[in-house]
């Protein structure tokens, strides 16, 4: 299929999903997918294993929110902030991290995130275990409310549409191409003259400022911010969403933010469905099971697909291609 006749199919359907779908839910499905694509920029194209993500994440929905309740700035600048909050977190963190390798930068990148969240947990203004909590949606540019699940919905999907752009066009882009390269060989990359560390810092610096905007965006449609999101299960959240859609591709994260939030969400409701079916009274438990199923698919994408669902597909299609040897 054409890419611009397929991106112009999810476009439609993503216009008429809120018709059909809680615009609530699937505006939380938006901005997870911008958190996969943005971790996906790093391990994907950079080859950066961070563990480190849900301080952009979590760190900028504390301060867009903060900045919208109690400091009364306008939604916008309230999304601004989250968002250089995050790609200043990542400007520090980076430039601690990004000289090492491997498991040491993936453990420095982890160590700094529970740093933050050890912040959140002790400053006054994040409401410590109970959270910021009445974080108003206000109004955009002065005139657009936002009290609408609707209007907001169509807000968040055009942030949503402008990050994967963005990455879309990063990765297209001659910067994209080094990246590709330092990823692939690293030391190829640094004889044929590039500044590999600073590559890597504005790789890790741009997927955490596109986390931070994911993260402001989500405080901002749940009105509400908790120590989940600076959690290192968080970061691991994540990791999981860009294995299970496609490592390295640039649908599959989104394909796999929508499984996972999808599993989170509604498993309680298809293992009620599948109890009605079946009359088997075990699948009402599935509700209380979301760990174990999401940690079963992940055990079966690393043994059987390890390409991730989007990446086996392109590969299948590949290898059937008559051009695929060229």
């Amino acid at each position: 299929m054409n890419k611009k006749l397929f991106y112009g199919v999810l476009l439609i359907l993503a216009l008429l999903a809120p018709f059909g779908l809680y615009p609530v839910f699937l505006m939380k499905m938006l901005c997870f997918a911008l958190f996969a694509c943005a971790f996906n920029l790093l391990i994907g194209y950079t080859g950066l294993l961070s563990f480190g993500h849900a301080a952009f994440f979590g760190g900028a929905g504390y301060v867009a929110g903060q900045a919208i309740k109690a400091w009364g700035v306008p939604t916008e600048i309230g999304l601004i902030l989250g968002t250089l909050t995050g790609a200043l977190i990542g400007l520090v963190m980076g430039l601690l991290a990004i000289r090492r390798q491997g498991i040491y930068f993936t453990m420095i990148t982890l160590a700094l995130a529970q740093m933050l969240f050890f912040v959140a947990l002790q400053a006054p203004f994040t409401g410590g275990e109970d959270g910021l909590q009445g974080i108003p949606r206000g109004k955009l540019l002065g005139f657009i409310d936002l009290s609408s699940d609707m209007t907001l919905y169509y807000v968040v999907l055009a942030i949503a549409i402008a990050g994967f752009a963005l990455i879309v066009r990063t990765i297209h882009s001659p910067f994209g191409q080094v990246l590709k390269a330092i990823k692939e060989n690293e030391p190829r990359a640094i004889s044929l003259g590039y500044d590999v560390d600073r590559y890597k810092l504005l790789a890790f610096v741009l997927s955490a400022a596109l986390t931070g905007l994911a993260g402001s965006t989500k405080a901002l449609v749940l009105g509400f911010e908790t120590l989940t999101d600076v959690h290192w299960s968080m970061s691991g959240l994540v990791v999981l969403m860009t294995l299970v859609g496609g490592l390295g591709t640039i649908v599959g994260p989104i394909v796999g933010a929508v499984i996972i939030i999808m599993l989170e969400n509604k498993l309680g409701d298809i293992g009620n469905w599948l109890a009605g079916v079946t009359h088997i009274e075990w699948f009402n438990t599935l509700g209380d099971s979301v760990t174990i199923v999401t940690g079963f698919i992940f055990i079966v994408c690393v043994l059987a697909f390890r390409r991730g669902i989007v990446g086996e597909i392109l590969h299948l299609f590949g290898k059937r291609s008559p051009t695929a040897s060229h």
